[in-house]
């Protein structure tokens, strides 16, 4: 089984690349942080996860460990595979993650791709638990930060809801936002670019 990469970028894709390693080149699906680190022709050291099916053998990639072991926990929750796991890490870093679960934040879980409110409710009852080993890999500044940014985010989308705008509107101005901005940071900015995008 696969489970360490060290090679050169051969190729980029939306969601993958391939790594050359000694003349053999490697598929790998990659989170949105991890292809924003790679270049082609550059060397690449990516965590690996091997699925293996009837009809495939898939690699999924990560250069971050955290990263890596946030995906991994994720393949753990019944109903959540390897490419719905890549999609939620590429979205949402391990401290933050981790920060919803211990909190029992199903509001952060459910703007996370492809996780609904019963998928949010299974992630909370089935890692509620498990999560403990990522609360002692984080500093409390870490948290302190993310529970400040989630916060900011949960009022800033209260008053822009109440403005008539959607979630999938105002969560997708807030990804391109500044991180750990305040509520009145991102009303602001959101406001700016739903009129730039009218």
């Amino acid at each position: 089984m696969i489970a360490y990469l060290s090679g050169t970028v051969k190729f980029l894709f939306d969601d993958t690349c391939i790594v050359d390693v000694h003349g053999v080149g490697y598929k790998v699906f990659v989170d949105a942080q991890t292809r924003q680190t790679l270049t082609v022709g550059a060397a690449a050291e990516l965590f690996i996860h091997t699925t293996v099916r009837e009809d495939a053998i898939n690699l999924f990639g990560m250069k971050n460990l955290s990263t890596f072991e946030l995906f991994e926990l994720l393949l753990t929750v019944s109903g959540l595979g390897a490419k719905s796991s890549l999609a939620i890490v590429s979205k949402i870093s391990a401290a933050d993650f981790a920060r919803a679960v211990v909190a029992q934040d199903l509001k952060t879980l459910m703007r996370l791709p492809g996780v609904g409110k019963k998928s949010a409710e299974r992630i909370l009852l089935e890692l509620k638990d498990k999560v403990q080993s990522f609360v002692e890999n984080f500093s409390a500044e870490d948290f302190q930060a993310a529970q400040i940014q989630s916060t900011a985010q949960d009022d800033a989308a209260e008053a822009l809801e109440a403005l008539g705008y959607t979630q999938t509107e105002i969560f997708a101005a807030f990804d391109k936002a500044p991180k750990n901005s305040s509520t009145e940071q991102l009303i602001k900015f959101a406001l700016k670019n739903f009129s730039t995008n009218s």
